[in-house]
């Protein structure tokens, strides 16, 4: 309406009880804060009478409150996007930094070991060849893991990752788990201690046999050759819990409730490679389950991380960050 359209472009009132557009069906007060014009307030009259001078006051005053709360808002939410937006730029200053780090050290493995193998001027006997192409042949499935990772907490944090949920047996599982990490597992004491009477759980196979591997991945980085890794299982009440500990080096204090966050690296003595992402994107796997996935330090030294997968399949829980 012109009487609307004027009181915004002027700040000024307009309409009905007016000296402008004083026609028209309703008065249009300017929603105003300093020198900013928020918006329009209408009041549609009810009779012909005018309106009164003390209730004119009124409506300026819950026009001049309107205004503020509005300018309020929106002060909060151009702070929450600016927070929004900070934190996106440093998770991918994090990202980049974990990347070039993680990628560059497989590489220059792979391109170091090619190098020598192409090399016409260095015999090489039997052996170093085979340790060769194997050393390639490991840094390439470290690159494998290090992209399916990212792809993964593209399609999670995007809402595009649905679990396809089927009764699946624990031991099954683990067994696939195991195989994925191949000869990683072949010079280990892996312990697998599983009651006989565990139920078959309704999970998408593909996506919590990666969680498990990322789970045995770190337990193998973060302990010594010759300790063991324990998994177990038991049923609860309610769900299946399934645990994986190490006898490593454990997670200090201060880290314990950040290791789920994305890029976040457990601070130790010496580097252990890594992008940061694997318990981040775990966890949201098991939370789209309806699960959980928890750490915490283990009795005698060590760290334990515990799935709990629910018998009855439930509402999953949407990962943190996703709205």
């Amino acid at each position: 309406e012109a009487a609307a359209l004027w009181a915004l472009r002027h700040a000024q009132s307009a309409g009905w009880g007016s000296t402008v557009h004083h026609g028209a069906q309703a008065l249009y007060l300017p929603l105003t804060t300093g020198h900013k014009v928020m918006g329009v307030l209408a009041i549609r009259r009810a009779g012909n009478d005018m309106w009164r001078e003390d209730q004119r006051y009124l409506l300026d005053v819950f026009a001049s409150q309107a205004a503020m709360a509005i300018e309020r808002a929106q002060l909060a939410e151009d702070a929450r996007q600016a927070y929004i937006l900070e934190a996106t730029r440093k998770m991918q200053t994090a990202l980049l930094n974990s990347i070039s780090h993680d990628l560059r050290t497989p590489l220059a493995s792979i391109t170091g070991s090619l190098t020598s193998l192409l090399d016409n001027e260095v015999r090489l006997d039997e052996g170093t060849r085979h340790d060769l192409i194997e050393t390639a042949r490991q840094q390439a499935e470290r690159l494998n893991h290090l992209v399916g990772n990212l792809l993964d907490m593209t399609r999670l944090e995007a809402g595009a990752m649905q679990p396809v949920r089927e009764p699946c047996d624990i031991q099954d599982l683990i067994g696939a788990a195991l195989a994925q990490l191949g000869d990683r597992v072949k010079e280990r004491q892996i312990a697998v201690d599983l009651p006989d009477d565990l139920p078959m759980v309704a999970m998408d196979f593909v996506l919590m046999t990666q969680v498990l591997v990322n789970l045995l991945d770190n337990a193998l980085k973060y302990s010594a050759p010759q300790t063991i890794v324990d998994i177990s299982a038991h049923l609860t009440d309610t769900s299946v819990q399934i645990d994986v500990a190490d006898r490593g080096i454990g997670i200090p204090d201060d880290d314990l409730p950040h290791v789920f966050d994305r890029f976040y690296r457990v601070r130790h003595a010496g580097r252990v490679d890594g992008s940061g992402l694997g318990l981040s994107l775990s966890k949201g796997i098991v939370e789209l389950h309806g699960g959980r996935l928890t750490g915490a330090h283990r009795p005698g030294g060590g760290t334990i991380f515990s799935i709990e997968l629910p018998l009855t399949p439930t509402t999953p829980r949407l990962p943190e960050g996703q709205v």
